[in-house]
């Protein structure tokens, strides 16, 4: 069986799109399926007060600090306007992959189906977003959904909404922690799942220092994932916030290679690499962890709507006409 690979460009573009078309062409060569950008727009950014201090408890942190203006300013050097956004689509059509994006924010649906994309990507704190879950399945017919710091009964909600809309949608395990250690891969979350489609897979924040060889990936295959996303760089990984989670496209293909081994020379190579398999299958039912719930906090709701009336901030979860 082979992988269908999720190139995610993420912000390692730097805002620039010559660097897009590099990755694109580059992605695209060593055999990325589809190619994947964040439409994040400063515009949408919700500004919590209590994040822009952070708070401790006994020297444990409670809630994250990240500063509204300084997110603001860093995020307005990465934002492409949608000239660059179709720009982006010819790019990965001219080179024969499917162009995909993440909607971070209820108003921007329209927009992104104006553009032209055909498959859209809600990342893992939009999982339990049913309003936003709707509102796309209205729109788009490909949607690929992160399961991260999310709840077994949210995801249950969205397989329901998702069902009946009778369009074709992937899961992907993910564990949100950045990055992600082996101990906390909980890849036997991947069967888990499975119960709810075949379309399975896995989006991978391993360490790209620590996990060189790509073990989670690979290991992530073994245990069923049929699609594989992970962030891609071609700058140094000291360049971008992402780079230490990110790969270089040719690592794709070794990926894309495991992927047509047998299982059991998936099995074998994986235990001559060194994998300890004990270590990283964790659990199908877990509880999320005090990291996986920090995280929850600050970037579900990082992104919002905002009301044409009194500028409030409309979340994705809101049951409320934008």
């Amino acid at each position: 069986m082979t992988i269908k690979y999720i190139a995610e460009l993420c912000q390692n573009h730097l805002g620039k799109i010559d660097n897009i078309e590099k990755m694109v062409e580059e992605c695209a060569f060593y055999g990325a399926k589809i190619i994947k950008l964040q439409y994040i727009l400063t515009k949408n950014l919700a500004h919590r007060p209590v994040f822009d201090y952070g708070l401790n408890n006994n020297n444990k942190k409670i809630i994250i600090k990240r500063p509204y203006q300084d997110e603001y300013k860093r995020l307005k050097k990465l934002e492409l306007n949608n000239n660059e956004i179709k720009k982006f689509i010819k790019i990965c059509e001219k080179n024969n992959v499917e162009p995909a994006i993440t909607c971070f924010a209820r108003e921007n649906i329209q927009i992104l189906k104006d553009l032209g994309f055909k498959t859209i990507k809600v990342a893992s704190y939009d999982c339990g977003s049913f309003q936003l879950i709707r509102e796309i399945s209205n729109k788009f017919k490909n949607l690929i959904i992160s399961t991260g710091a999310t709840y077994d009964d949210e995801i249950d909600k969205t397989f329901k909404i998702l069902k009946k809309k009778k369009i074709n949608f992937s899961f992907l395990h993910c564990v949100t922690i950045y990055p992600t250690p082996f101990k906390e891969l909980h890849l036997n979350r991947i069967k888990y799942l499975s119960k709810y489609t075949k379309n399975i897979g896995y989006s991978d924040h391993s360490s790209a220092i620590d996990d060189s060889k790509n073990l989670a990936s690979m290991a992530s295959i073994y245990f069923g994932a049929k699609i594989i996303e992970r962030h891609i760089r071609i700058l140094s990984k000291d360049e971008s916030r992402d780079g230490p989670v990110s790969i270089e496209p040719k690592e794709i293909g070794e990926i894309i290679k495991f992927s047509k081994l047998s299982k059991q020379k998936q099995k074998n190579q994986l235990l001559e690499m060194g994998l300890n398999f004990n270590l990283i299958k964790g659990k199908k039912i877990r509880p999320l962890s005090y990291e996986e719930l920090l995280n929850r906090e600050y970037y579900r709701g990082r992104f919002a709507s905002f009301s044409k009336i009194d500028k409030r901030p409309i979340f994705n979860w809101d049951e409320t006409d934008l």
